[in-house]
């Protein structure tokens, strides 16, 4: 089975270590801690201090290449490239930085969502979004794909990100029934709560969970409708990794189709 195959039917895969990507990591890594200190930016440290969200956290260009740094390049681009056409246009990437002691509550976190975030390891699916009083859910942001490079050589019991394997089908068939007899220009207005919450149930009885873990100069990439999420730090690393937590670099392109293509394409 190719790479390519492999990812289609488990909705992820993982590239060996890479000279091109190791040098960007390398790069990024001390940017990455910087922006996590910022005061600018403490806004995105939640969990009672346990996460760094960081979103549009490095000042990278629309190429990925960071300033002074070397071009973002190498097999995971290449990947890419073969299989979803040219990089558009990227975004600042996030970095998500965890700390020893997570999960804890988010801020305005209830009893309820913080048991699913740490019994589920708060699982999601990229770009679907909550809105109004009743935190229903609706796709505002349909990606492309999920890129993840790590910029920390942490332990493999860190938080590791978790994905559920063949979870990008299941959820397609709940977003398609939640769009069925809507018109496809409405259906980023479309309420998709119901069917998100049951597609995630099966998916929990259905679908292996597997914990990804990966060191700088690696990278793996999740299909757009996967299922995924972090798990707990298990157990305290020793210093380094503690001081700078386990930081991921994530980019997630929009798909310029928009949500019709997001949900039939691939």
């Amino acid at each position: 089975m190719s790479q390519w195959q492999d990812f289609l039917k488990r909705g992820w895969t993982r590239f060996a270590a890479d000279a091109e990507v190791a040098a960007w990591a390398a790069h990024a890594r001390p940017l990455a801690v910087q922006a996590a200190r910022d005061p600018a930016q403490a806004d995105w440290l939640d969990c009672e201090g346990t996460w760094f969200i960081g979103v549009d956290a490095l000042d990278n260009d629309i190429h990925g290449q960071l300033p002074k740094g070397p071009p973002l390049q190498g097999a995971p681009l290449d990947f890419i490239v073969d299989h979803f056409g040219a990089v558009a246009a990227l975004h600042k990437a996030q970095v998500s930085v965890v700390y020893p002691g997570y999960p804890r509550p988010r801020a305005g976190e209830n009893e309820a969502a913080f048991r699913y975030r740490a019994r589920r390891d708060a699982a999601h699916v990229d770009g679907v979004k909550m809105f109004g009083a009743h935190r229903n859910r609706r796709v505002e942001e349909p990606h492309a794909w999920v890129l993840g490079i790590p910029l920390t050589d942490s332990p493999a019991d860190a938080a590791p990100l978790v994905v559920w394997e063949g979870s990008h089908e299941v959820m397609r068939r709940g977003f398609a029934a939640a769009f069925a007899g809507h018109e496809p220009k409405d259906w980023h207005q479309v309420d998709v709560t119901k069917a998100y919450q049951d597609a995630r149930a099966e998916v929990f009885e259905t679908c292996p969970r597997v914990a990804v873990h990966a060191r700088p100069g690696e990278a793996y990439l999740m299909h757009r409708l996967c299922l995924h999420g972090v798990a707990a730090w298990e157990k305290t690393p020793e210093a380094e990794p503690q001081q700078e937590g386990r930081a991921i670099a994530y980019f997630r392109p929009d798909l310029a189709a928009g949500v019709v293509s997001w949900i039939k394409d691939l």
